[in-house]
């Protein structure tokens, strides 16, 4: 684990993206509320939120930090889901990975929730859109 006991506390913030690609077919029952499993949208917020929460846990080096917000929000094209997170904190070190994890793990409960419809569905980006606090803003 990285020493950060010397930086200084700020405010930090980090949005991630995941996509998940499938038949129009199984977006349009995802976009129903339909699938087999249930509500694939509300669990996979939920999901994600909790797997950023337990984010330390999951990354062995990761610091646990006191999360001060996160939410997962998702899109539905004509092809696919696309799920946003964004973690904040008041930390030594950001919250890149916890936006990450929560899209991450978001992703692999939408395609949990529709392998009865369609086994093709595919993961196929996650990715840190932009990050604030501490030494260096970023932005993709």
């Amino acid at each position: 684990m990285v020493d950060v006991g010397g930086k200084p506390v700020t405010e930090r913030r980090a949005r991630a993206r995941a996509t998940v690609r499938m038949s129009a077919e199984t977006a349009a029952a995802v976009a129903r509320g339909d699938a087999p499993k249930g509500d694939v949208l509300g669990t996979a917020r939920l999901a994600g939120i909790q797997a950023a929460k337990r984010t330390a846990e999951l990354v062995p080096l990761c610091h646990p930090l006191p999360l001060s917000f996160v939410d997962v929000e998702a899109e539905i094209g004509e092809t696919e889901v696309v799920l946003t997170a964004e973690a904040r904190t008041s930390a030594q070190t950001g919250v890149e990975m916890e936006a990450m994890t929560a899209v991450a793990v978001a992703a692999l409960t939408v395609y949990d929730m529709v392998k009865g419809l369609e086994r093709g569905v595919e993961i196929a980006e996650v990715v840190l859109l932009e990050k604030s606090g501490g030494r260096h803003d970023w932005k993709r």
